[in-house]
Order: C-alpha cells, then sequence, then structure tokens
C-alpha cells in the first residue's frame, strides 16, 4: 500500500515536471528569429509568388501562429481555445508538419513503436551484456579476463557509432548476410503484423541494437566494476569469507546487491541517452525512428514536429526516472519514502 501511495506520487510529480519542460520546450524551439512559414513567406515573396504567400498566411492563421507566444503554447497543449476550439497535446492533436505537410500523428506514428523498440532491444543488449561482464571484471581484478574486459569497454567508448555503423553494414551484410538499412523489407512497410513481419524486424534489429547500445554497455560495465571493488574491499566482506560463505554466494548476495544501485538509477539517464545518440545511427542506416525526424525538423524549424519529437524524449526521460527509483525502493531496504517512513 505504502509503494502504490509512493508510485502515485511519483505520477504526479511525473505529470508536473513534463508540464514544465513543455513550457521550456516551446520556448526553446520558438527562440531563433522566425520559423518554417515566416520563412517560407519571405522566400516566396522575393520570388513573386502570391498564391504561395497566400496560404502560408492562411495556415499562421489556422495554427495560431500570428498569435503572442504563449497564447501558441496554450493553444498548443489544449488548454486554450484556437482556431479549431480546444485542440492539442491534451485532446491528442500533435499539431502540422510543415516541412512534409502532413499531421505530426501521421509522421511519427509508426516511428514512435519502431523507436521504442529499438531502444528497448538496445537496452537490453547494455544489461545483457554490461552486468555479466562487469561482476566478472571485478571478481577476477588485475587478471587477463579483467584487462580484456576493459580493452572491450574502451573499445566500445572510443569506437563512434557512426562509424561502428558503417563497419556492420558493410560486413555484417557480406559475411553474415544481414539486411542493409531499415528496420524491415520494404514490402512489410505499412503492412499489418504477421510472423513473417516480425521476423523481419527482428534480423533488421541486430545491428542497430549492437551499434546503438555498445558505448552504454561499455560506460556501464566501467561504472559496475568500480563499483564492485568498492564493495569488495569492505570489511563485511571479509567477515562473509571469514564465516566460510562461498565465493558465489558472497558475491551475488551482498555486494552485487550494493554495487547494483547505481545500475537500476542508470535507467532513468539510458533511455533518452539512447535516443538522442540514435539520431546519426538512424540516419547512416536508414532507420524509421524519430531521429531523422527530429533533425529535419530542427534544421528547417518545423516546430510543432520538432517540439512533439523533444516532448516524446523528456516523458521517456521521466518514465525511465520513475521506474529506476520504483525499482530502487524494491531492490535497496535501506532506502525510504521520505517522511512516509519515520
Amino acid at each position: 500500500m505504502i509503494l502504490l501511495r509512493y508510485a502515485g506520487y511519483r505520477f504526479l510529480t511525473m505529470l508536473l515536471t513534463l508540464w514544465v519542460v513543455s513550457i521550456m520546450v516551446w520556448i526553446i524551439i520558438n527562440l531563433p528569429p522566425g520559423d518554417y512559414l515566416s520563412n517560407q513567406i519571405a522566400e516566396l515573396r522575393a520570388t513573386g509568388q502570391a498564391e504561395g504567400v497566400a496560404k502560408a498566411e492562411f495556415l499562421r492563421t489556422e495554427y495560431a501562429l500570428d498569435r503572442p507566444i504563449w497564447e501558441q503554447y496554450f493553444i498548443w497543449v489544449g488548454m486554450m481555445p484556437g482556431p479549431n476550439g480546444f485542440s492539442g497535446l491534451l485532446q491528442g492533436d500533435f499539431g502540422w508538419s510543415f516541412e512534409f505537410d502532413r499531421p505530426v500523428g501521421e509522421i511519427v506514428g509508426d516511428a514512435l513503436w519502431l523507436t521504442v523498440l529499438v531502444n528497448l532491444a538496445a537496452v537490453l543488449f547494455v544489461y545483457a551484456v554490461a552486468l555479466p561482464l562487469g561482476v566478472l571484471a571485478a571478481a577476477k581484478s588485475e587478471t587477463w579476463v579483467d584487462y580484456t574486459a576493459g580493452f572491450v569497454g574502451y573499445l566500445g567508448l572510443a569506437t563512434p557509432n557512426f562509424l561502428l555503423a558503417l563497419i556492420l553494414f558493410y560486413y555484417g551484410n557480406k559475411y553474415f548476410d544481414l539486411p542493409i538499412g531499415g528496420l524491415m523489407h520494404p514490402a512489410f512497410e505499412g503492412a499489418p503484423m504477421t510472423w513473417a513481419k516480425v521476423k523481419s524486424i527482428l534480423l533488421h534489429l541486430i545491428v542497430p541494437t549492437f551499434v546503438i547500445g555498445t558505448s552504454g554497455a561499455a560506460a556501464m560495465m566501467q561504472r559496475l566494476r568500480a563499483n564492485m571493488l568498492d564493495e569488495l574491499s569492505k570489511p563485511y566482506v571479509e567477515t562473509a569469507q571469514a564465516k566460510g560463505l562461498g565465493p558465489t554466494k558472497m558475491l551475488t548476495k551482498y555486494p552485487l546487491r550494493m554495487a547494483f544501485n547505481p545500475f537500476v538509477a542508470d535507467i532513468g539517464n539510458l533511455l533518452p541517452a539512447m535516443v538522442s545518440g540514435s539520431v546519426l545511427v538512424s540516419v547512416v542506416l536508414g532507420l524509421q525512428t524519430i531521429g531523422p525526424s527530429l533533425l529535419t525538423a530542427l534544421k528547417s524549424q518545423d516546430q510543432f514536429l520538432a517540439a512533439f519529437v523533444l516532448m516524446f524524449v523528456a516523458m521517456l526521460t521521466l518514465i525511465g526516472t520513475m521506474i529506476s527509483d520504483l525499482l530502487l525502493v524494491l531492490l535497496d531496504p535501506r532506502i525510504r519514502y521520505g517522511d512516509r517512513s519515520k
């Protein structure tokens, strides 16, 4: 019951934080002078295209871009009626992409779940690699196992993701017949979900998962190794050994649990880092994620599309932080629910 109250409290703070983030995102998006439509209007007037100017002016009025920035924000969120009444994020209307001339919801529809899928696979890869290698490197400290794991880790940190993507792009297809580019075969794009489409997606996920997750796995492995070494040097380890506790049981029962806290806390930072770090990789590999859309929107000042993608990344950050907080409470009995535990 206490955990449920704590989860409810964290959920409310998450919503409040998301609201503050939305204000900051809208302000930052509008900091550069002009926007997509004003830039387009200037170009059309310079070339004497009166009809194009009239259409752009209509769109500015239609989407309330001719109003003060604070009114634009409340209309975008859906807290204030605009030209079409209450129609904003709260009502499920994500705005219009002027660059692609389509609703933002249509552009990011498939890209959202593909982004979540790619980054979830990358997170699972990070934990599947970092956990055993970090523990093994700490348990076999200053041996060839530790040195090999350290070399692999530093190699993963030093290799740029886009370079690794290009290498696997070529050799993966040449020697292992892995598909090149995209997250599914072109024949399955827009088609309903079938077992053949699932197999195609899983096969296409191999290279992006490895590329996006490599640097994260290397950093987390080094962090877990350092935490484990710190715990292994504490007196309670010697006491457990003196009492005859086996090395494997002693390692997993005490030091690993204590060293695991920062490992779990990293979930909040890992999800957004994967999304932001995969933008260039998505462009190189031709992935149908929101990364290329964000890059295009920022370059062209397509504010509704850019703002929604940034809000999506912020939401991932907050969800990851909430998950890590709840897991830490369950994992470590020393962590309390603030004043509720007194």
